[in-house]
């Protein structure tokens, strides 16, 4: 699915056809997660603010023990 990036009011947005509104099942109002993959691409979800909290711990987690993470990796 193409969509067009469009000029809104003072900001810009993408508007989402009711196809992938229903898809997503998303309703005017409700937010959506946004992530970027490690291939440079995004993937679009619903927002579950379980996850997002998770995501929270993980990433200060990643930060604490960036170091550590490094060796490991290797």
């Amino acid at each position: 699915m193409k969509l067009e990036i469009k000029k809104i009011g003072n900001s810009t947005g993408l508007i989402l056809p009711k196809e992938l509104l229903a898809k997503l099942d998303l309703k005017q109002g409700e937010w959506l997660n946004v992530t970027e993959n490690a291939d440079g691409s995004i993937r679009l979800s619903t927002y579950d603010p379980d996850f997002d909290k998770a995501m929270q711990i993980a990433e200060r987690a990643m930060k604490t023990y960036r170091n550590a993470l490094a060796e490991l990796a290797k």
